[in-house]
């Protein structure tokens, strides 16, 4: 099923990982022209990456726990009349009315055929997911660390480990399925290194008591790496990596309850690759660029403000998964389903959809699971004395090769005091990444400069959410939604 300028879809989904596949094949299921465009040749959005066939492997589903539950999603997405277009990277969205939507997206794997596509459609669900947050270390930037992310996605997709010997630190649920996965393909970890701890999970123990799972997930992991005699260490963090063209090794610190580290606690302990991550941001962008609100969450990132049944602020424009706080793919798919039946009883005049007892639960185990998220963020929330362990010369904005002396020049000598301020002065988060990877240090280091200490909320308004060919700029007409344009959908 095609839409065209004149028959627009009925819903535009952003995103193939598990809060978008749900959202289409549910909308699709209930009646509805869906399209779902992705960035990726597979659907699976990062949680359910798996190696391309021409990989040979036999049992792409072995490093997921969860590979069922996805099978079943891909079957329905088949059997449906959803229009999956595969390497579509959305720049933009833009809106005439509250039911005349229109998603510009470039073709390619990489965006690089520089073909602009327009699709019309009378709603949009953004599934657009999360990225990792990056706490700069001195040594970062040497071959051989990776995200704790990255580092499951290449063994995931790629069937390749980042190293022999892999060190895994960081903050976050995330870093013990990591370490379980690489232990499993046959990696020595000798270490995790947790910032946080755990205990700040017992100050919610409604969330534990109503999401089971979660404890059975942890049980998992802790059992395999017990097996493997990996050791864990919580309430410390990588403050150094030591190497010349590579990681030797990595000093790991013993950490004070603000993140700040403790002198003479550090330890060398060799390796040949890091795998590091302080958690997830959501990836907002599309979304603050139309002007939907929102919220700060526990761990200091900036979630979109969403109602009972996921819409944002803007009407006519749902969100699902991790751009309303990072929760885990069941939470994602759950919301995506969710967001469906709500879009529907929109387009369709059928209230009645939203009121059925399967809504119900599925809000309530939405309700439950989100719960367990905000504990989560809490409890793995960066301390503000993190800073403590950046030397002057370790670089923030590797893009533009901005160091934290610099950083700490703009707001100590020129008065800036939030992340948009340094970006000016230093051209910090101006590189290829967009602020990716240094925005949560920038916005941190600002903030010593405030006389709260706090970091001001300021989520990322773009007009271009990835990077775009002027060529393909300067091929959409002067009315981007004219007759005369580049090929709509």
């Amino acid at each position: 099923m095609t839409g065209s300028p004149s028959e627009p879809y009925d819903l535009a989904v952003v995103g193939a990982g598990p809060a978008g596949l749900a959202g289409a094949v549910t909308a699709a299921e209930l009646g509805l022209s869906t399209v779902l465009l992705d960035a990726s040749g597979r659907p699976g959005g990062q949680y359910f990456r798996h190696p391309a066939p021409g990989l040979g492997a036999t049992r792409p589903g072995a490093l997921h726990h969860d590979w069922p539950a996805f099978t079943a999603l891909r079957r329905r997405l088949a059997a449906s009349d959803v229009t999956h277009l595969a390497h579509h990277h959305v720049w933009t969205v833009t809106r005439r009315a509250a039911d005349d939507w229109t998603v510009h997206a470039l073709t390619g794997p990489d965006g690089d055929d520089g073909k602009p596509v327009r699709i019309r459609a009378r709603a949009v669900l953004l599934a657009t997911g999360a990225h990792e947050r990056h706490l700069p270390f001195p040594g970062w930037t040497l071959p051989g660390v990776v995200g704790a992310g990255g580092a499951q996605a290449m063994l995931k997709a790629g069937l390749v480990l980042p190293g022999r010997r892999v060190v895994v630190a960081g903050s976050g649920p995330l870093l013990l399925a990591v370490a379980s996965s690489l232990t499993a393909a046959g990696a020595h970890v000798p270490e995790v290194v947790e910032a946080a701890g755990y205990l700040g999970y017992a100050r919610h123990p409604r969330a534990l008591a109503t999401n089971p799972h979660k404890l059975v997930e942890a049980a998992v992991h802790g059992t395999a790496l017990a097996r493997h005699r990996v050791r864990l260490r919580p309430r410390s963090a990588v403050t150094a990596v030591h190497g010349t063209d590579r990681v030797e090794a990595v000093t790991v610190s013993r950490l004070g309850p603000d993140w700040r580290p403790l002198p003479g606690t550090g330890r060398r302990v060799p390796c040949d690759a890091l795998a590091v991550g302080h958690g997830l941001v959501p990836q907002t962008e599309l979304a603050t660029g139309l002007g939907c609100a929102t919220r700060r969450t526990p761990d200091g990132t900036d979630a979109l403000l969403l109602d009972a049944w996921q819409e944002t602020t803007v009407p006519g424009l749902w969100a699902a998964g991790e751009t309303g706080g990072t929760g885990g793919w069941q939470l994602a798919r759950v919301e995506g389903e969710l967001a469906a039946v709500a879009v529907t009883a929109r387009l369709r005049a059928r209230p009645g959809l939203t009121t059925g007892r399967r809504v119900r639960d599925l809000a309530r185990r939405r309700d439950r699971m989100r719960a367990f998220a905000e504990a989560m963020a809490a409890a793995h929330a960066p301390g503000a004395g993190w800073t403590g362990w950046l030397t002057d010369d370790t670089e923030v904005c590797r893009c533009e090769e901005v160091t934290a002396g610099r950083v700490r020049e703009a707001v100590d000598d020129l008065g800036a005091r939030d992340a948009r301020t340094v970006k000016l002065l230093t051209r910090a988060g101006m590189g290829w990444c967009q602020g990716r990877m240094c925005g949560a240090a920038v916005a941190a280091l600002a903030a010593a400069g405030r006389p709260d200490g706090a970091v001001p909320p300021s989520p990322a308004r773009r007009p271009l959410a990835v990077p775009v060919p002027l060529a393909a700029l300067a091929a959409l007409p002067e009315d981007p939604d004219g007759p005369d344009g580049p090929e709509d959908h």
